[in-house]
Formats: structure tokens, C-alpha cells, sequence
């Protein structure tokens, strides 16, 4: 049914949603970002699912946002832009808001968008060795669509430590941060995360659902005109000479203009 994505259900309701681009570092292409959206619905409406993990296949949980399809926008035309940058900012609306606890096994390295799919989960939890980084400043982006999420997980004090800097770091600060609830050694992932999805076989869906949506009710808003605001400021940053500058220095294999 997908090519992006692989979707597994268990006996108990628990359903396992894996970002499959292993050779890709799991990079969002717009492939994937449709796939996800509607994974993210149908999970959320089928009433046998109890909890979604999210995953990521190979070495890497997610690595950002595909470089090929970044740069297909910045040669686009204004409507075209806009609505990549709407469907990559409504899957992750769309993961967020599913009616089921979406519990994050970050298993590798999360980079930009990757630290957004973290953010979207109710609780992720990290391998120790993984490296993460909102890393779009480097390439004349900001992190505009996933920001809402990231800075609801982090606060945003903690979120001005790493957001506008493009600076690596590791499962322990992510831990400091909000990002991960835990970092554990990656032969201990598995066990981490059954631990956080045992409690809610326990709970009633309807109850776990309704509890979710007054969590998210009472905390940051995220509503129609933050998206609306968030995929202006993409498409705007996609329009950019620094964008512009900074994707073509990356496919050249060359140090952007502003690089030290």
C-alpha cells in the first residue's frame, strides 16, 4: 500500500508506523509526507489501534526534509511551493493531533524535520549514541513548519539553545532539552519503548483520547493561523538567495557564500 512508509499492527492494537527510506536516512520526501498524513488518519480513526510507535528503518531515525525535493521548490513556481510546504506542515498537524498516544523510537540520528517527527510524539524515547540538530540554517532555511512542535516539546528557552544555530548534540542534551524522555543504549530501545506503551493497554481509548486533546488544548496553541504563518515563512525562506545558495553548495559539494 506504501512505498515510503511500512505500517504493522499486533495482536494487542499496537501499531508500528516506520519511516522506510533506510538508504535515504529516512529523509521526508513528498512521497513520504503524503504517506505519513494518511497513515496518520487512518490509525487515528481505526478503533482496534490502542497506541502508534513511530520509527525509523536503517542507521538514521530521520534525517530531514529530502534535499532533492527542497530543492525542486526552490525552482518552482509560488503555487507549487505553497502547497508542498501545506502538505509537509498538515502531516505533521495530522501526526500531532491523532486521537492515539504516538509514542517516538528514535533509534539514530534526527536531524531538522527528524527533530519536528520527534516533537509530534507524546514521548520519544532516544539511543544514546544518536546525534541531533536543527540544522537548516546551514542551508539558508529555518525550521518553520516543524517550529510549533519543537518549541511546544522544548519551551522556548531551551529551544533558543539549538534552534537558529545549526549545532549538533547529543542524546543527553536532547534528554536536558524536552526533545527525548529518556536515552538509553540502543539494545535496551526496545525495551524503553514497550515500557511506555504497556500503561496505555490498561487505559480506556476513549478516555486516553479525550485526555490527549485537553493536554494539547491547555498547552502552546497551534492553530489554523500558526500553520498559516509557518508555511508562509517556508515558502518565503524557499524564495530566498540564501536558500537558494545554501542547496546548491550542498549539491556542489562547496562551502556556502556566508561559511567561514
Amino acid at each position: 500500500m506504501y512505498r515510503t512508509i511500512t505500517v504493522d499492527c499486533d495482536g494487542r492494537g499496537v501499531a508500528r508506523l516506520t519511516l522506510d527510506r533506510a538508504e535515504k536516512h529516512n529523509a521526508l520526501s513528498g512521497e513520504m509526507i503524503g504517506e505519513l498524513a494518511e497513515a496518520a488518519g487512518r490509525l487515528g480513526a481505526d478503533p482496534s489501534v490502542r497506541v502508534v510507535v513511530l520509527a525509523g528503518a536503517g542507521e538514521s531515525f530521520c534525517a530531514g526534509a529530502d534535499l532533492s525535493w527542497m530543492k525542486a521548490q526552490i525552482a518552482a513556481d509560488g503555487a507549487t511551493r505553497a502547497r508542498e510546504a501545506t502538505k509537509l506542515a498538515m502531516m505533521l498537524h495530522a501526526l500531532n493531533t491523532c486521537p492515539k498516544p504516538v509514542i517516538g523510537r528514535v533509534q539514530g540520528n534526527a536531524f531538522g524535520g527528524g527533530i519536528g517527527m520527534a516533537s509530534v510524539c507524546d514521548v520519544a524515547i532516544g539511543a544514546a549514541h544518536a546525534r541531533f540538530g536543527l540544522t537548516e540554517t546551514r542551508l539558508g532555511l529555518i525550521p518553520a513548519t516543524i517550529g510549533p512542535y519543537v518549541l511546544a516539546r522544548m519551551g522556548e528557552a531551551m529551544a533558543r539553545r539549538v534552534f537558529m544555530s545549526a549545532r549538533l548534540f547529543g542524546a543527553d542534551e536532547a534528554v536536558t532539552l524536552g526533545l527525548l524522555a529518556r536515552a538509553v543504549p540502543a539494545e535496551d530501545l526496545d525495551a524503553a519503548v514497550e515500557a511506555e506503551v504497556a500503561p496505555y493497554l490498561a487505559c480506556a481509548p476513549g478516555a486516553v483520547a479525550e485526555a490527549k486533546a485537553l493536554a494539547r488544548s491547555l498547552g502552546p496553541g497551534i492553530d489554523d493561523s500558526v500553520i498559516a504563518a509557518t508555511i508562509e515563512a517556508l515558502v518565503r525562506r524557499w524564495e530566498s538567495p540564501e536558500a537558494e545558495e545554501g542547496i546548491s553548495a550542498f549539491f556542489e559539494k562547496r562551502k556556502p557564500a556566508w561559511s567561514g
